[in-house]
């Protein structure tokens, strides 16, 4: 007797956790390589309906942990339709693509652009995820009658666009951000459309401040394109944009590092910059006197959020340098002399970021 009650409750527990296993294992994908399905749901069908026709489409391991799975999910409606399975998806993906209905479109695709990047990096991006070389990208950049429509369109974007010296007309203008299309043969255009209304609702909550700033939007777009690239670490970008202005407001060039290798269409951590680019007089180029006192001609990547709301509030002070460490901690200076020392602090202390 006493052999039994340890035998017993001990096959309960096996049978409990065999059935567990099997029903995990029949709720994954009948097969690993990719066998795309066209499957039709009849108007007036029910998740139980269509048990039989999944498992005669090789589209579920067993009907029964199929049944199990809608009842414990609690999931009811399936909308008449045709969608697009696939034989590498599991009971659960299977469940989701019904759920989001016939709207469903499996020839989506998804690109994500980085905070940051310049506008080489999107055609690069766009063209590595559509069917869309990058010299079609360059040749629309080149379009006046289309950035003439943009002009038209949005309220921050205005004729400094058109500027013959300005490398990419859109640079900071398309927000980074993830974005879904409807295929591969998605256009251009369409693709600038999404994004450039994702910079209108990311600004539209600042449009007054904006438009009554000192500085017009493209300016206001090419300093936040230098916070986020020299400040992109930072815990402080406001502080940073308040030592930006108190540069401008002296007269002095900007002397930022980034401007200098978006002049030379060098990326950052390509190489290091030879001494005539440094100096080269370019429209870019805030290393040269021939900026002194002034923006660049334009952004040099597409900003975030917070690097535009860093030259909209920015934080005043009497600090004309600053460096931030590893962590992102950021040091300001007044003087040239004490930017120095706290250079010399954070490499000594192994601390020092390659730009300041």
């Amino acid at each position: 007797m006493k052999k039994l009650f340890i035998i017993i409750p001990s096959l309960i527990v096996l049978i409990i956790l065999g059935c567990i296993i099997f029903y995990n294992v029949n709720l994954k994908a009948v097969s690993s390589n990719s066998s795309e399905v066209d499957f039709m749901v009849e108007s007036g069908s029910t998740y139980y309906s269509v048990i039989d026709k999944l498992k005669s489409e090789g589209l579920i391991k067993n009907k029964l942990c199929f049944k199990i799975y809608i009842k414990l999910n609690n999931v009811k409606n399936i909308d008449a339709g045709t969608y697009k399975l696939n034989k590498n998806m599991s009971v659960k993906d299977i469940v989701n693509v019904f759920s989001k209905g016939n709207t469903y479109n499996p020839d989506a695709i998804v690109i994500t652009f980085k905070e940051g990047k310049n506008m080489r990096y999107i055609a690069t991006t766009i063209s590595e995820n559509t069917n869309n070389p990058e010299s079609s990208i360059y040749s629309l950049l080149q379009d006046k009658n289309y950035l003439n429509e943009l002009i038209n369109t949005y309220w921050f974007i205005d004729n400094s666009i058109l500027d013959s010296n300005i490398y990419y007309p859109l640079e900071g203008y398309l927000y980074p951000n993830t974005y879904e299309f409807k295929n591969k043969d998605v256009t251009i255009k369409e693709i600038f459309k999404v994004m450039l209304d994702e910079t209108e609702k990311q600004l539209e909550k600042y449009k007054n401040d904006i438009l009554n700033n000192k500085y017009s939007p493209h300016e206001i777009l090419t300093l936040a394109s230098i916070i986020e690239l020299e400040g992109g670490k930072s815990n402080d970008r406001k502080g940073i944009a308040g030592v930006f202005f108190n540069r401008l407001n002296a007269g002095w060039s900007l002397g930022s590092d980034v401007t200098t290798y978006y002049a030379a269409k060098i990326e950052m951590n390509e190489r290091d910059l030879y001494q005539y680019e440094i100096d080269d007089p370019n429209y870019y180029n805030t290393r040269s006197d021939f900026l002194a006192g002034k923006l660049p001609i334009g952004p040099i990547c597409n900003p975030s959020i917070d690097s535009i709301i860093a030259v909209l509030y920015s934080t005043s002070s009497d600090n004309y340098y600053f460096v931030s460490d590893l962590n992102g901690e950021t040091y300001f200076s007044k003087t040239y002399e004490e930017h120095l020392q706290k250079r010399r602090d954070l490499i000594e202390a192994g601390l020092w970021y390659t730009y300041d």
